[in-house]
């Protein structure tokens, strides 16, 4: 039950939820530690930073910082309780006399001080995780960021280090992968830019054929539109046979696929394969970046999803965001082979430290080059 003294409270919080599991085991905990005040050296490592409620991270800053009482004292009077408020009020206003008593009497079981301090970490970690999750979200959509890619591949390594970290925390159990339904995947952006992208590439692509077998890193997965892929396909099938290349031979391919069966004219299709601009990697290094985006986008919100199912446990959050990333690296190693070095007449380059190449000056496709979606 909620009490009158608990800081988690007020008039001005009637709308916020019931407290969470976690509120009342770290008010077990203090409680314990206010009463007995040597379980402290049984807790294992914790740190203020580690309570979700302000009030109690401060209230164990102040326990860590005054010392311990006698025990005989301790038990006679209240003087080291009073000296843990006051050094804790400045920096939490609302905590009171009454309040420590409050915790005090809540407490079940001190001897149970280390069970506490364990589901303070663990509630701490789900926090963790989800920060994590949320900045690689935040990163994937950030359309300011100079080098996208390369932004969001390191918070992924930082997500997935903190994941090694919490491995060797929690104990594993059976039933390791979390139940939690998925998000299902977002679709694929359709923007004009995105389109028009596509658009150059394939025709700029049919006009260079010959760099076409060097971009195996680029599926058809990483188009937004499915005709687009479908000509994508196309073009590589002719380039694997070394089939003469050009926007009839690419429409002739497209036939055999369906492709026509979707609604596209011939005349359509042609329109679109003419007109190169750039090169094809550099269009291709595009489509791909924005793919690689998107997914990582979708892996936070998978891993968001873990952290906000409270019957996820910390072990199944780090199994199942583990596997979450690793979706991710197949599109991180076809990343890393579009930007970096393939022959001796590209430039030396790093994916982890420079910036893709710049691509094409932004250009359109012409009017009648434009497939109805």
């Amino acid at each position: 039950m909620p009490h009158p003294a608990d800081p988690y409270e007020g008039d001005d919080l009637d709308d916020l939820p019931p407290p969470q599991p976690v509120h009342y085991a770290e008010q077990a905990l203090l409680g314990a530690l206010l009463l007995e005040p040597h379980r402290l050296k049984t807790i294992g490592r914790l740190e203020p930073h580690h309570f979700g409620n302000h009030a109690h991270g401060t209230l164990f800053t102040a326990l860590l910082s005054v010392p311990a009482p006698d025990p005989k004292q301790h038990a006679k009077d209240i003087a080291w309780l009073n000296a843990v408020l006051t050094k804790a009020q400045p920096e939490a206003p609302g905590l009171t006399a009454s309040y420590l008593h409050t915790l005090i009497q809540v407490c079940p079981r001190p001897e149970h001080a280390a069970a506490y301090a364990g589901m303070i970490r663990a509630d701490h970690a789900r926090r963790t995780v989800r920060e994590h999750a949320d900045r690689l979200c935040q990163i994937a959509t950030d359309a300011t960021l100079p080098n996208p890619a390369v932004s969001v591949l390191g918070q992924a390594d930082a997500l997935s280090l903190y994941l090694d970290e919490l491995g060797t925390r929690f104990a594993p159990h059976p039933g390791s992968l979390p139940r939690t339904p998925l998000p299902s995947a977002p679709p694929r952006e359709t923007g004009e830019e995105a389109l028009d992208e596509e658009r150059l590439l394939l025709s700029t692509a049919t006009a260079h054929s010959n760099e076409v077998k060097a971009m195996r890193w680029l599926q058809p997965g990483d188009f937004t539109h499915p005709l687009h892929a479908g000509l994508w396909q196309c073009l590589v099938a002719l380039t694997r046979r070394d089939t003469p290349v050009d926007p009839v031979t690419v429409l002739w391919e497209a036939q055999h696929r369906g492709l026509l069966s979707t609604g596209a004219e011939p005349s359509e299709l042609l329109d679109l394969l003419a007109g190169p601009v750039g090169s094809p990697e550099s269009w291709g290094e595009r489509i791909l970046q924005r793919s690689l985006l998107q997914i990582a986008h979708h892996i936070g919100r998978r891993i968001e999803a873990f952290t906000q199912d409270p019957a996820t446990t910390p072990y199944q959050l780090v199994v199942g965001s583990r596997r979450a990333l690793a979706d991710l690296t197949a599109v991180r190693t076809r990343w890393q082979h579009a930007t970096s070095p393939a022959t001796e007449s590209r430039p030396t380059r790093t994916s982890a430290t420079a910036a893709p190449r710049a691509g094409p000056p932004r250009t359109t496709a012409p009017p009648a080059a434009r497939i109805s979606r």
